[in-house]
């Protein structure tokens, strides 16, 4: 297929979200004329602003210029949007996001970095690792490098890095020459029935690989290995690596030693040498919301901000916290992404939660979900003073939660904590 090459106007549904908005990028640089729509602002719907892509907030089918040839929608849209009517009532092609970048892939070498968690940092990882070896890759990460601060990275060589979402089984489309596993757990309960179901998505993964692909992963992992060793394709054990020249990272983490072991994994089947992987992952200090420094706050308290929006994710972050400040009281201020992931998942947020010597919760960030009154922030605070720490509670807004840390002194690192907009707590807290 061939419909980016041959688009010339493309509207994209959803523009603002972290991965079809590089899609946007790449378009842009190809001097091809972009326009999109979104829920609302946000960093990335700033900088496609700037990148000279035309940005609407709120769907509309009227905002769909009358020269567009090609419309690329967001996994996240639904039949009901407006723009999405339109695309199938007058004519005009429509793919989606994962579509897009399946024939992106066709025609590269795919590098992609597929896990539960940990994908972003490891494709950031690779990324640099990659750059500094002067392989000029294309990128696509699921977050904003902090130089640059853009999700896509355009390269003129063979090479495209690529964080490879299993939501929907976005990540099928892929046509991968080399595939990084960092993990497998159940997660997107919204679509997937159980773990057996998120295996079957990663094995149509390596079933899409070209012939002589390979498969990076800590095969001492059993699920990891079961999967790999099915495909048939030859597999590279990070477990078996030798790490002796490995540095120590700039950020912290058992979580991201383990996603380091997997970008040299990765590097290693690229033939790089092993100085310069330690070189490059010596000097990554992370991207966007990924335990991402932010400032500190009036009173002295140290301000950090994560992603984490499943219970694996939230005992990493507040296990990276731990280990950079062991001598200061951790605050959680999370917003809990999702009803159906909070309701699957209480008792496992609730005991990951737990730990942190202060948590404060955000009224759960519905994002795609209709509105689920069964399940509440309040079930959630419930359960964890069950589990043993009577330091949580609830507050309504983002502003609430500010009022209430804002005295917050120096003894304390707040950590803001979640998918959603958790992160504006913050920004108002930061001077």
């Amino acid at each position: 297929m061939t419909y980016l090459k041959d688009s010339k106007h493309i509207y994209f549904i959803g523009i603002g979200g972290i991965g079809i908005s590089a899609i946007a990028r790449m378009l842009l640089l190809e001097g091809k004329q972009v326009t999109g729509s979104d829920q609302g602002e946000s960093p990335v719907t700033e900088e496609l602003r700037k990148a000279g892509a035309t940005v609407f907030i709120g769907h509309k089918a009227e905002q769909i210029p009358t020269d567009t040839d090609l419309i690329i929608r967001s996994n996240a849209i639904g039949e009901t949007n407006p723009e999405y009517q339109h695309a199938l009532t007058s004519g005009i092609t429509m793919i989606t996001y994962p579509e897009a970048l399946g024939e992106i892939s066709e025609n590269k070498f795919t590098i992609a970095i597929a896990g539960t968690h940990g994908k972003t940092t490891t494709t950031a990882m690779i990324a640099r690792i990659a750059i500094d070896a002067q392989l000029d890759p294309s990128v696509i990460v699921g977050s904003l490098f902090k130089d640059s601060k853009t999700n896509f990275i355009a390269g003129n060589s063979k090479y495209l890095i690529v964080e490879a979402d299993e939501y929907k089984r976005s990540f099928t489309h892929l046509s991968p020459d080399i595939i990084a596993i960092n993990n497998i757990g159940l997660d997107h309960i919204d679509y997937y029935k159980d773990l057996e179901d998120v295996k079957s998505a990663f094995r149509e993964l390596l079933a899409k690989a070209k012939p002589g692909a390979r498969v990076v992963g800590d095969m001492s992992d059993e699920i990891v290995r079961e999967v790999a060793t099915s495909s048939g394709l030859e597999t590279i054990d990070t477990n078996s690596i030798s790490y002796s020249c490995l540095p120590n990272l700039l950020i912290p983490g058992a979580h991201n030693r383990h996603n380091a072991r997997t970008a040299y994994g990765v590097a290693t089947a690229l033939d790089i040498e092993p100085e310069k992987i330690c070189a490059s992952l010596g000097a990554f200090d992370g991207v966007w919301r990924r335990f991402e420094y932010k400032g500190v706050s009036a009173t002295g308290a140290i301000i950090y901000d994560d992603y984490a929006h499943n219970p694996d994710k939230v005992k990493a972050a507040l296990q990276g916290a731990f280990e950079a400040f062991p001598n200061k009281k951790i605050v959680f201020v999370f917003q809990p992404h999702l009803y159906s992931r909070t309701k699957a998942f209480l008792d496992e947020f609730a005991a990951n939660l737990a730990p942190a010597h202060e948590i404060v919760l955000l009224p759960i960030y519905a994002a795609r979900e209709a509105l689920d009154t069964s399940i509440t922030s309040e079930d959630l605070n419930n359960k964890i003073q069950i589990c043993g720490n009577p330091f949580t509670h609830c507050v309504a807004t983002i502003d609430e939660a500010v009022a209430y840390l804002k005295d917050k002194g120096e003894e304390y690192v707040i950590m803001t904590v979640g998918a959603g907009d958790v992160y504006k707590v913050g920004e108002k807290l930061v001077i």
